[in-house]
């Protein structure tokens, strides 16, 4: 105990880092819970994909800035940034008149809880010898644990008995009081050592830094300029009219100009979007060249696949099925459970077994968990298929994120784990947002055609499930070895809380200047902080 997490030197830490992550992780599985209550009482269906996208976008910014920060002031004032950050935003979206202020209040959300995984990676790095940081990682995936058993069943109630709104704005007292435990610990590591360059050896890039966080927001940006563009144009593309839109389906906007300006914000997310990534990831990543830059586009695919779904299994049990939001909290709480005990299983059987066959595995019992949400669409399938059906997929989201993890690490470069890391961590988080973001796209265009929310859903399950396809087909050009021992042992990672960052445990040791996660996972976080949001990911 005198050189463990709890001794009195590491103490503050280990329990302060702890209980951020808690209150992180008990906001986004307390939202996914309570967010078709909220759509509703906004009149905000449209517009409910954006909710989870705009805090997974905030996250994408929140890290990088963070990681930077804390590289040049320590990491203590990003944490505090953080933290004010996220409080800022549950007081505007527990008081939000309108949809529109609640995505915003969510963003600010997002962009606090960014900084959680870079500040924890920031003073595991600095602060813990190595055979304690697998032990640090342990004990942050546990903090999911009770917000998982309890949090959505919990806010269910306090959204019954006291209104949506407490479900926000009832996190700020806890938020007050656990967050400042660790900034003791935080002011006391500093700044990071200045690097000595040894007569001989190469500088540092020192472009990284500087451009680290104009990307970082370009590929945010670019994010949400094709997902508003996308939901623009589809959502308004209708020839028959809402009552009291107008004829040309957008209130007080013609049809073919909404269509118009759609299509440009699309067409320019994507040329803004595309070449940021193409620095930012391994080469190759787009086209699924073999080796790291197909285990990075597969992260992207599985989280597009598996967070795109389970953004809208709340809103299928309440609106859809019309049932309670408690019994709706069992199909968050049930994957968060599966996804635990699928990362255990994965770590023992990675010896005997290829990571790639892991992955495939994986994927197929995600996919299968689709089609159960699907036949849930129908009104004569019990609900608690469904619900079983998603459970048994939180399993599969554990045999395969963690492989795809190690992966990562035993093709990154000699010397460049840190940015391996960081590009995993971005596609694992972009990956959720784009999912989320294109199938409430679908929901808009449902409620804009006057379709039925079940067509609308069917749509959004069906490109979610094609990106489950896409990532089984590029499966064969992931590499076949995986890091192995106790790198596999520490990847273990719990589920986060849908569609949010997560704390990813192999970026723990790497360099902590790397920005990566977080996720609802990012698992990480998406962990999912870190979903992440996943820290974050469930």
């Amino acid at each position: 105990m005198a050189d463990g997490l709890w001794a009195a030197e590491r103490r503050a830490l280990t329990a302060g880092l702890a209980a951020t992550i808690t209150f992180v992780a008990a906001e986004a599985l307390a939202v996914v819970t309570v967010m078709p209550l909220v759509a509703r009482d906004l009149n905000g269906l449209g517009l409910y994909g954006f909710v989870f996208s705009a805090f997974l976008l905030g996250t994408m910014v929140g890290i990088v800035a963070a990681g930077r920060a804390a590289d040049r002031r320590g990491p203590a004032a990003p944490y505090l940034a953080g933290v004010a950050v996220f409080s800022i935003g549950l007081t505007i979206a527990g008081l939000a008149p309108s949809m529109p202020i609640l995505i915003a209040g969510r963003a600010l959300q997002g962009l606090g809880a960014g900084a959680v995984p870079a500040v924890a990676y920031v003073a595991i790095g600095r602060s813990l010898p190595d055979h304690l940081r697998a032990r640090m990682m342990a004990v942050l995936s546990t903090a999911w644990v009770a917000p998982g058993l309890a949090g959505p069943a919990l806010s269910a109630e306090v959204a019954r008995l006291f209104g949506w709104r407490w479900v926000f704005l009832g996190l700020l007292p806890f938020v007050a009081l656990t967050g400042p435990v660790a900034i003791p610990a935080l002011v006391r590591l500093g700044r990071a050592p200045a690097k000595v360059i040894r007569p001989g050896e190469p500088p540092a890039h020192a472009d990284d830094a500087g451009h680290r966080l104009i990307d970082g927001v370009g590929v945010a940006v670019a994010a949400g300029l094709v997902l508003t563009g996308l939901t623009l144009a589809v959502g308004s593309a209708t020839s028959v009219a809402p009552a009291g839109a107008g004829a040309s389906g957008a209130a007080g906007v013609p049809g073919p100009l909404s269509v118009a300006a759609g299509c440009a914000l699309f067409a320019a997310g994507c040329a803004l979007g595309v070449p940021v990534l193409r620095r930012l990831m391994p080469a190759g990543t787009l086209s699924a060249r073999y080796g790291l830059p197909a285990t990075t586009l597969s992260r992207a695919l599985l989280t597009f696949c598996f967070f795109g779904a389970d953004a809208f299994v709340t809103l299928t049990i309440t609106i859809l099925r019309h049932r309670t939001p408690v019994l709706a909290g069992l199909a968050v709480t049930g994957p968060a459970l599966t996804w635990t005990a699928g990362s255990w299983i994965q770590a023992r059987a990675n010896a005997r077994w290829q990571g790639r066959r892991l992955v495939r595995i994986g994927l197929v019992i995600i996919l299968a968990g689709i089609a159960g949400l699907s036949a849930m669409l129908r009104p004569n399938v019990p609900v608690a298929e469904g619900i079983v059906a998603w459970t048994v997929a939180g399993l599969g989201m554990g045999l395969s994120y963690s492989p795809i993890t190690l992966l990562m690490l035993a093709e990154a470069p000699a010397g460049r784990e840190g940015w391996a890391s960081a590009s995993l961590n971005l596609a694992d988080v972009l990956g959720s947002a784009l999912g989320i973001g294109i199938g409430g796209a679908a929901i808009s265009a449902a409620v804009r055609f006057g379709w039925s929310l079940s067509a609308g859903l069917a749509v959004a399950f069906g490109i979610t499930a094609a990106g489950g396809v896409l990532a089984l087909a590029i499966s064969r050009r992931l590499p076949s070895r995986i890091a192995a021992g106790s790198a596999a042992r520490r990847s273990a990672e719990p589920r986060v809380s849908s569609a949010e960052p997560r704390v990813s445990s192999a970026a723990a040791p790497a360099a902590p200047s790397a920005p990566g996660a977080p996720g609802r996972p990012g698992d990480g976080s998406h962990d999912r902080a870190g979903h992440a949001d996943q820290v974050g990911g469930r």
